[in-house]
């Protein structure tokens, strides 16, 4: 890894998460065009979320992102960045985000790190893959039937 490309990428993911607050600031999606964040990723990006989560899945493509920020608005009320450490730049980087959040199902407010690596190619963001530290607990606070009376359903 040169320094110049650990600038590079800590360049694109500054920015893209800068763009990410102003398309939510703006409305999101449905409100806001996703023209502000495409720049940031490749036209083939990938993102890998948990299957065990609301909005689980592989997502392909800017058009598969924009629909992942479609999903995760139809479920989340808010979704706050509280603090990002930059653990490591580079073609793959791992971002530690500290995240504050209400279900809009539940109105449950939840506070949880997701670990995420990020790979940047040629200026763009190819793929990501998010750890988050309890799936089961997100998707039960996002849940419109509480766990309990699921399993009798």
């Amino acid at each position: 890894m040169t320094a110049s490309f650990a600038t590079d990428s800590l360049t694109v993911l500054t920015g893209m998460y800068a763009a990410e607050a102003e398309y939510l600031a703006a409305g999101g999606p449905g409100s806001a065009s996703f023209d502000l964040l495409a720049p940031f990723f490749a036209p083939d990006v990938v993102l890998h979320q948990a299957d065990a989560l609301p909005y689980g899945g592989t997502w392909h493509g800017r058009e598969g992102m924009e629909k992942f920020f479609l999903a995760m608005s139809q479920v989340w009320e808010s979704f706050d960045m509280a603090e990002q450490e930059f653990l490591a730049t580079g073609e793959t980087a791992v971002v530690l985000t500290q995240v504050r959040a209400r279900a809009r199902a539940t109105g449950r407010e939840l506070a949880f790190p997701i670990l995420q690596t990020i790979r940047v190619q040629d200026g763009q963001i190819s793929e990501v893959r998010p750890f988050y530290w309890d799936t089961e607990a997100i998707a039960d606070a996002c849940a419109a039937v509480a766990p309990s009376e699921r399993s009798h359903l």
